[in-house]
């Protein structure tokens, strides 16, 4: 092989490792996600509700959790089933919502899990540049779509 055939490959592969870093790494650091709750509680601050906000590794183990002064009690939990569901199931749990309706192709499936598992609306997967999971957010306190949105500023944030 020729050396400059060498230098082609050597910087084709130093810019697609570059734009993974740019959609994210493959594992979640503590420092990325305590700066990205902050964008979550900026955006739960426009909104005007007190939210907690659940951050789980791809074994759906927390990482790290923010319950906003005021927040439900409720939310600590929720916040972190909803992330675990997304987490199980590689999708954002809104998505998952007509699924596990009475007669749906996966309803019941919640009492196959030995950890709450919650299929509402306020969860979101992340996943690195070729699409594999490596954790989810989850956030409870307001109404489903209103946790959705403050799990993409987050996940927007990181």
């Amino acid at each position: 092989m020729l050396p400059q055939q060498d230098e082609v490959r050597a910087t084709k592969a130093v810019a697609a490792n570059q734009e993974a870093d740019t959609i994210m790494s493959g594992s979640i650091s503590l420092n990325s996600v305590e700066k990205a709750i902050e964008a979550g509680t900026a955006k739960a601050a426009e909104l005007g509700i007190a939210f907690t906000i659940s951050v789980l590794d791809d074994g759906a183990r927390l990482i790290a959790l923010s319950r906003m002064d005021g927040a439900a009690l409720a939310s600590v939990e929720s916040s972190q089933a909803k992330a675990r569901t997304s987490v199980y199931f590689a999708a954002p749990t809104r998505d998952l919502v007509g699924a596990v309706q009475p007669g749906a192709p996966m309803f019941g499936i919640d009492s196959a899990f030995g950890d709450p598992v919650v299929f509402v609306g306020g969860a979101v997967p992340l996943t690195d540049a070729h699409g594999t999971v490596i954790g989810a957010i989850g956030v409870g306190g307001g109404y489903p779509d209103q946790d959705h949105e403050v799990a993409e500023a987050v996940k927007a944030a990181l």
